[in-house]
């Protein structure tokens, strides 16, 4: 089998001498643009997990690497005046350099050959010759760009400049410093990686960048000016440079990495922020999986091979990405942070990527989580002895702490998500509901809600969905609050909703879609725009709608008051009919409802206004509303829109924003994962400074500490996880031997302290 890969670097390296070992008959020859031992870059990280992937796939590789290695546990951070150090994550550093000096020699006693300064600037003249042509040729991959329309690469660049630089500096931690001066924040990604010499990542926003005068710098300037900025942390020690100039993170990814015999390896398929440091990572380990997927079966079967390898790389490299993404998003935005108090700072920038949480950074480094808990239960009403006095008791994790909304107190952060059970009889909430919301009370949730409710018979989603616009609904509803006001410390709430578009449907295990034939009710909307092809055009609503609509929202909100509801919430998300004003990708009316955001908040603000009117003063209004629609290069409701939209809702009276996303249309196309969501919330806390609360993939106790502690969210609803364990929150208590909470007399004997 021949093989030619083209550039020079870890990935190219690593994946020929690997497969030399699975199949020694293979001829590879490795095409480097630079000279030997020439690089950008200075240092590269390793995790012990990807190490044990070295050594299984080649132990001599794996020996020569860890003998050069420089170890560190430590995280230092530098923010306020303050240095925080958190301990027990454990770093492995080596020079760039060295590490492609180890990985050619390898290659070298293997038989590839090594060919440098050979430029290859038409990738095909190499694929016609080739069983198998590798493009590991970096982020400007010549082959990906060569290729593309096959590749269909999608490349997007990051909203700030970086420079990396190295140091003569010995740093002892990885070391993060965040530094304000008459210009803006500048943060430094710092680590060692051999004896004197440490790699020093400087990073900070185009604005910033430009009024430092940086836009039109040199190298030499560059390090001038970094080295005035940081002289106190750089002690008399240099900046070196290395291709030093300022440029933007550029994301990378491909429909495929695989087309023909052209396969691409690393940052040439996908990168990722480098403040996880995971790019040379991920391009060995991509090599592993290669050379992996060739075993046994050689040039016969490249399209196999490279098949095999690209399904065994993706779900692994989507999971990075995704967690790149958010970390990166995060020092994007970090002027936003720096102003928390120390430990809460670093223990917000530990948990940035949400690969650590709570439970996982107290095992690593136990001494900052118990800080952190300790200021939080000191500051939010909590039991808890001061730190230094003799043996003080653990304190209670975040989540346990009350929060008071108007003239209710909620035990605790936890609330049970809105959840429609369609389980109701022409719109009266069954035994079912008792049970389901009655159990979830009874685990001890803060604040349960019910599910979303219509405020009239065609504002349902299905014939399955309860209602709130008659007597026996009412009674129904007020059945089910006494028994958790009487057997829970919960308080219970309930979301009304107009299903708008979306109404009018089947129930989910009936096929959920738009209902035909008899039983169906003419829908309504902003437009006469349907929901999505092949749905029921819905009526655009007139002036004289809007009153009528507005006046069953106004009315459902008293009798939800006579039924005792603690909470109500208004159902402003999800493509509903409040939501669908909101977004430009479904309201675009042309008169005084539609158009400016300004414009499409009117309708949904004068409900909320005439909510808040009729709902007791004493009891707080919430209001769930999509602040991204997902959509890509088109109309839709984005981040910067909800800020705005929470500033205009808390004027309108609204106490709590519950950030959700989606839902509007189809088209948009939603990145799921755990906290998937929890960042839009963040922002609209920082940016709107108003009390949110975040929803969606939030599975345990374990992720809610983790918002709250970071300062990302007041309160956290769950939704399927409750539905799994109801008694999320008492197990939460229980684990933490917390004395504060109401447990159920019935459950007192598994009480277990």
């Amino acid at each position: 089998m021949r093989i030619a890969c083209i550039g020079g670097g870890p990935a190219s390296l690593y994946f020929s001498l690997l497969m030399r070992q699975v199949d020694p008959r293979t001829e590879i020859s490795v095409y480097e643009r630079n000279r030997e031992g020439e690089t950008f870059g200075w240092g590269v990280v390793f995790s012990d997990e990807t190490l044990a992937h070295f050594e299984a796939a080649d132990p001599t590789t794996y020996a020569a690497i860890t003998q050069a290695f420089v170890r560190w546990g430590e995280i230092d951070t530098f923010v306020g005046g303050a240095r925080v150090r958190s301990t027990g994550h454990g770093f492995c550093g080596l020079a760039r350099k060295r590490l492609l000096k180890i990985l050619g020699a390898r290659c070298r006693e293997l038989g590839v050959r090594l060919l440098f300064e050979r430029e290859i600037p038409d990738p095909r003249a190499l694929q016609g010759e080739v069983d198998l042509l590798v493009g590991a040729d970096g982020v400007q991959s010549v082959v990906r760009s060569t290729f593309a329309e096959r590749f269909r690469p999608d490349v997007r660049l990051g909203t700030t400049r970086f420079t990396w630089l190295g140091t003569t500096l010995p740093l002892e931690a990885f070391t993060f410093i965040f530094r304000e001066n008459e210009h803006g924040l500048f943060t430094v990604h710092a680590y060692p990686f051999e004896q004197g010499l440490s790699t020093f990542i400087v990073e900070c926003g185009e604005t910033t960048w430009a009024r430092a005068g940086l836009d039109t710098a040199d190298e030499a300037t560059t390090a001038a000016y970094v080295e005035r900025l940081f002289a106190d942390h750089l002690r008399g020690h240099r900046l070196l440079t290395n291709k030093s100039i300022w440029r933007r993170f550029p994301v990378v990814r491909n429909a495929t990495w695989h087309a023909d015999n052209v396969v691409l390896l690393g940052d040439a398929a996908h990168t990722a922020h480098f403040s996880i440091g995971s790019g040379t990572k991920l391009a060995m380990e991509d090599a592993i999986a290669l050379a992996e997927a060739f075993r046994g079966r050689g040039a016969a079967d490249v399209p196999g091979a490279l098949a095999t390898y690209e399904a065994a790389r993706t779900k692994d490299v989507a999971r990075i990405q995704r967690a790149a993404k958010v970390s990166q998003a995060w020092f994007e935005d970090a002027a936003r942070y720096v102003n928390q108090e120390p430990d809460t700072f670093v223990f917000n920038l530990m948990t940035r990527s949400q690969r650590i949480t709570w439970g996982s950074l107290a095992k690593r480094d136990p001494a900052l989580v118990e800080r952190v808990a300790r200021r939080w239960a000191q500051t939010h009403g909590l039991p808890a002895g001061e730190a230094g006095t003799p043996f003080p008791p653990p304190a209670p994790p975040p989540l346990l702490a009350p929060l008071t909304l108007r003239g209710v107190t909620l035990s605790n952060r936890v609330v049970v998500s809105p959840m429609c059970q369609y389980s109701a009889v022409e719109g009266v909430p069954q035994e079912w509901h008792l049970v389901h919301l009655g159990s979830r009370a009874v685990g001890g949730a803060g604040l349960v809600f019910g599910e979303g409710t219509g405020v009239s018979p065609e504002a349902r989603i299905t014939h399955g969905c309860t209602g709130l616009w008659n007597d026996a609904q009412e009674a129904a509803w007020k059945r089910i609050v006494d028994f958790v006001h009487r057997e829970s410390a919960s308080k219970l709430g309930l979301q009304l909703c107009h299903a708008g578009r979306k109404g009018s449907c089947t129930l989910p295990w009936e096929g959920d879609r738009p209902i035909a034939g008899p039983g169906s009710w003419t829908t309504v909307g902003p437009t006469t725009e349907p929901f999505a092809p092949g749905w029921p055009a819905p009526r655009a609503l007139t002036r004289s709608d809007m009153d009528h609509v507005r006046d069953e929202f106004a009315a459902s909100a008293r009798r939800a008051a006579r039924a005792g509801f603690d909470v109500l919430e208004l159902h402003a998300a999800h493509g509903y009919l409040l939501s669908s004003f909101l977004s430009p990708a479904v309201n675009t009316r042309s008169d005084a409802y539609g158009g400016s955001l300004e414009q499409r908040l009117r309708f949904p603000l004068e409900v909320v206004t005439a909510v808040r009117a009729a709902w007791p003063a004493e009891r707080p209004l919430f209001v769930r509303i999509s602040a991204s629609d997902w959509l890509e290069g088109e109309a839709g409701m984005t981040p910067a829109d909800a800020v705005e939209v929470a500033r205009a809702l808390a004027a309108a009276g609204c106490d709590v924003v519950d950030v959700s996303s989606g839902g509007n249309t189809p088209r948009g196309a939603v990145e799921y994962g755990r906290m998937y969501q929890v960042p839009f919330a963040d922002r609209i806390r920082h940016e709107a400074g108003v009390t949110v609360m975040a929803v969606g993939g939030v599975p345990d106790a374990d992720h809610i500490n983790t918002i709250l502690a970071a300062g990302r969210a007041d309160l956290v609803a769950v939704a399927r996880g409750h539905l799994l364990n109801p008694y999320l929150t008492l197990q939460a208590a229980a684990a933490a031997r917390f004395d504060g909470f109401a447990w159920p007399r019935q459950y007192r004997p598994a009480r277990p302290f």
